[in-house]
């Protein structure tokens, strides 16, 4: 599956984690994603919600989407480096 990343934000929470979100898409998918990121104080333990950027597409689609960021690690790290790449310009 190949993505672009078209944009990415992250700040520091109240309680020290991260807070981030990262827009992206997927050759061949109709509508693009957005991904938010929330890190404990540490950054090493992620959570995230995966939704449509700005309207709602196929839902084969966005499970498929959810299924590689289960399954490949390199697209799930790559998501969050973006992010963290963009707290650090800030």
């Amino acid at each position: 599956m190949k993505w672009e990343i078209i944009h990415a934000e992250m700040t520091v929470a109240e309680d020290g984690g991260y807070v981030g979100q990262v827009q992206f898409k997927i050759e061949g998918h109709k509508q693009a994603y957005e991904i938010a990121l929330q890190s404990n104080k540490r950054g090493k333990d992620w959570a995230y919600g995966l939704f449509f950027k700005d309207e709602a597409g196929p839902e084969a689609e966005i499970e498929a989407v959810e299924e590689e960021l289960e399954d490949n690690d390199e697209f799930y790290e790559a998501l969050i480096a973006a992010a963290k790449d963009a707290l650090k310009q800030d």
